[in-house]
């Protein structure tokens, strides 16, 4: 039996290193890479004029992003709270009482003592469940866009990192965006992109420092039986 368990923590602690390791975070991850456009040829005309129309910017311009390898700012404004509240109280009582028989007459007993059958059950049941959970995010990070559907919305993808004395912190942001939702800014609050992913983490030893050892992960985890 100790074969068995010892057995049984080594796997469980090879499949969990393993997949720590596989999903760790690493910064400059090739998937988050700024995409960049291949430049377009223009034709040069020789005017003999140090004036080039093609670096032209309009004041009336619109610098919203809406092509492939733009920048657009989002601004996190993430808020969450989820409360439940659950109680139940129950209770079941049964008697049961049986007579003595009576026999020509006479109640029967035994030694004097007259026959009787009686049971008594009772039983009660209360329970009491509270959940309260709550979340918030802010900040504001820049994404590129990567992709631009049929219908005009972009696909964005973009993250930042911060690097402390104890470790480093990273933000990660992908989604989809509809251009009228840009601000004049190029902004976008966080909570009008559609299929939002948003990871908020940290790596290194102060990160480290929060995360319980493999030991206690295992005897809380769905793998111990008991």
């Amino acid at each position: 039996m100790k074969l068995l368990l010892s057995g049984l923590i080594l796997s469980v602690t090879l499949l969990s290193g393993c997949s720590s390791t596989a999903t760790k975070p690493i910064a400059d991850d090739p998937y988050y890479a700024p995409i960049i456009p291949a430049p377009v040829p223009k034709n040069v005309i020789a005017t003999g004029s140090l004036f080039n129309q093609n670096n032209l910017d309009s004041l009336y311009a619109d610098v919203k992003a809406r092509n492939i390898g733009d920048i657009i700012e989002v601004i996190l404004s993430e808020k969450t709270q989820a409360k439940k509240k659950a109680a139940n109280d129950s209770s079941k009582n049964n008697n049961f009482t049986l007579t003595p028989p009576t026999f020509m007459g006479r109640t029967a007993s035994i030694m004097g003592n007259p026959l009787e059958v009686g049971l008594t059950q009772s039983s009660d049941f209360s329970g009491a469940a509270n959940a309260d959970q709550s979340n918030s995010l802010s900040g504001s990070i820049s994404v590129n866009v990567i992709q631009v559907l049929a219908n005009g919305n972009l696909i964005v993808r973009g993250e930042k990192w911060i690097t402390l004395n104890n470790g480093d912190e990273f933000i990660r942001l992908t989604g989809m965006v509809r251009p009228q939702d840009i601000s004049a800014d190029n902004q976008i609050k966080s909570i009008k992109i559609a299929n939002a992913r948003i990871q908020y983490s940290g790596t290194g030893s102060f990160a480290d420092s929060q995360k319980s050892g493999w030991l206690a992960r295992f005897f809380n985890g769905t793998w111990w039986p008991f």
